[in-house]
């Protein structure tokens, strides 16, 4: 009884789910800003009923011309010629109809696809950084692509599939009626609503190894491209194999699934057949003794028949289109859970543009928690004047490149205020607030494109001899010349076809072309050697001249000229000041200068 009662109510869960998707759907397929789709959506539906009417009066037209040929063969020249010739129109204008429909319906479908496509690439946008740290990307992306083919599936085959379907079974229930006798209407109709109870019943079973299909799909595809990704990593460890193993065990599982809904699939099948050709033989034995007895004509025989084939053929086509319609709304439902995400971080109400006036920063008792276990930041107050140089210091961990997610916020504080230039950063939009922040990050990631690209996606309007310029000041200039193909040179994945210090100067000259007021460096240099940081930081220095500058390092000798070091130590702020002044003062900066002093003669 409680597995019956927990299937009941997930049945109901599915039932509201879907019925909400579709409620989702709606404003796409009737946006209120559009009145060509709008207009478009009526021709479409006018021409879906002419060619619904135009086909269910094409049998009939046949009946009256086998009637014709057996009453009176003198008269097949003039009266069944003309007969045939109107059946020849009626295909005719049935097929131009639905072609007319489908054509004119094809924008509507294709900007449903786009508009929500759009919407939800800009929502996940929109969200912050712990939800994309939490979630796989390729996992996002497959449920992206399946619920927009989904919609256009749905839209296409739920208007002009399964509703002109139901209305030609209601239209041939009516006219077997009412020709003949209401026996024919029953038993079409028993036949048909038997159909649609298998259908339904069976399909709903076999949703649950859909579900875990794409589960499946959705993990494989997942580890194969973090593997991919990952591909020198892997190859580090030799750990081929291992990714093998990873990757077969979801396919596996995914294999399992499948099988198991093929297999429902044939019961499906079999048990749809078992249903149509009963409701076939009946009606055709009902009719056959009805021309015996002479209270039908052949042509009613042939008129039987032909809508029972008219109907066999969208009735099986039907059992096919439920389970896709089906699976759409659940690959919808996916999509638009997406789009249903809270957005974390918001812009308030009447917020206002960020007013840069050199980049005077503060932190007031900042505290920020990833959740309540883990505690990143601890009542962390600093200045930091307009146009001067803040370094952020400290062991792994103590919370450094947290306090440049919160600048850009891609976080909000737990509590306490980050003010800039007199302006609490949470009362301004964010986009103006980004305008005026460049990063440099330590590991630089770029776009599968060219340099061009990479460098012009500081600022996609900069003509062609800006970029060059930018790429000058970061010293890569030349660097970029020299390559067969210039500026279209391919940096691949990541940028893995580039250098470290290559790919940091294209991060340099992506924010010089940004020309942003205020500059971050997060441990920019850490991963390079000593002459390629060298040359890095004579870069940065460049481009940090009279802008405010924070400058997150792990190598403390890249910090010494700074304006203000603060140490960061378990998310709290324990020293402050010069270099000079914090190494007289004998705290964790000097025991952490002079570990690192060490570790460089050892190396030495």
């Amino acid at each position: 009884m409680d597995l019956e009662m927990a299937d009941k109510l997930a049945d109901d869960k599915n039932s509201y789910n879907n019925l909400r998707t579709i409620v989702t759907l709606l404003p796409y397929l009737w946006p209120k800003n559009s009145l060509e789709i709008k207009y478009r959506i009526v021709i479409a539906l006018t021409f879906l009923f002419a060619a619904k009417g135009v086909t269910v009066g094409i049998p009939f037209i046949y009946k009256l011309v086998i009637d014709t040929i057996t009453q009176s063969l003198s008269a097949l020249i003039v009266i069944p010629i003309g007969l045939i010739i109107a059946y020849g129109v009626a295909r005719l204008l049935a097929q131009t109809f639905g072609e007319l429909r489908d054509a004119i319906f094809a924008k509507v479908g294709q900007r449903a696809v786009r508009d929500a496509g759009f919407k939800t690439f800009r929502h996940l946008h929109k969200l912050s950084l712990r939800f994309h740290l939490d979630r796989q990307t390729g996992g996002l992306t497959r449920s992206v692509e399946r619920g927009t083919k989904g919609i256009s599936f749905l839209l296409n085959f739920m208007l002009f599939s399964i509703i002109p379907t139901l209305l030609e079974i209601l239209m041939v229930c009516i006219i077997m009626g009412a020709l003949f006798n209401i026996w024919f209407a029953i038993v079409t109709f028993v036949t048909i609503a038997g159909y649609i109870y298998w259908t339904l019943g069976v399909t709903e079973w076999r949703l649950k190894f859909r579900r875990k299909m794409n589960e499946m799909d959705n993990e494989a595809s997942t580890k194969a491209i973090d593997s991919l990704l990952n591909y020198e990593t892997v190859k580090y460890f030799n750990n081929e194999v291992h990714e093998g193993k990873r990757f077969d065990e979801a396919l596996s599982s995914y294999e399992e699934a499948a099988v198991k809904s093929q297999v429902s699939l044939s019961t499906l099948n079999i048990g749809q057949g078992l249903i149509i050709s009963s409701g076939i033989t009946v009606l055709m034995i009902m009719a056959g003794f009805g021309v015996q007895d002479k209270t039908m004509t052949l042509g009613d025989f042939v008129l039987v028949n032909s809508y029972l084939i008219q109907l066999f053929i969208p009735l099986n086509f039907l059992g096919f289109v439920y389970r896709e319609v089906k699976q759409s709304l659940i690959d919808m439902e996916d999509m638009f859970r997406l789009t249903g995400e809270k957005i974390e971080v918001r812009d308030i109400k009447n917020a206002e543009a960020f007013n840069f006036r050199g980049g005077k920063l503060k932190f007031s008792n900042v505290s920020f928690d990833y959740n309540e276990n883990r505690r990143i930041l601890d009542n962390v107050s600093f200045e930091l004047p307009a146009g001067k140089t803040l370094a952020i210091v400290g062991p792994s961990g103590s919370g450094k490149s947290t306090i440049a997610r919160l600048i850009y916020r891609f976080y909000d504080v737990t509590s306490g205020r980050i003010i800039l230039d007199d302006q609490s950063i949470d009362e301004v939009t964010q986009d103006s607030l980004r305008q005026q922040i460049g990063i440099v990050p330590q590991d630089t990631v770029l776009f599968n494109d060219s340099i061009y690209y990479n460098i012009a996606y500081g600022r996609p309007d900069a003509s062609p001899s800006e970029i060059e310029a930018a790429a000058n000041l970061a010293s890569i200039g030349e660097f970029i010349s020299s390559l067969p193909d210039g500026y279209n040179t391919k940096v691949g994945e990541r940028g893995l076809k580039l250098s470290g210090g290559e790919k940091q100067r294209i991060a340099i000259a992506r924010t010089i072309l940004k020309d942003p007021g205020i500059l971050i460096f997060d441990e920019a240099t850490s991963a390079l050697d000593s002459r390629t940081e060298k040359e890095i930081q004579t870069a940065f220095s460049q481009v940090s001249e009279n802008k405010t500058t924070i400058i997150i390092a792990h190598r403390l000798s890249t910090v010494v000229n700074a304006d203000n070091i603060i140490v960061l130590n378990n998310g709290k702020l324990v020293e402050s000041g010069s270099h000079e002044h914090l190494l007289q003062a004998h705290g964790l900066y000097e025991n952490m200068w002079k570990r690192q002093l060490e570790k460089e003669e050892q190396e030495d």
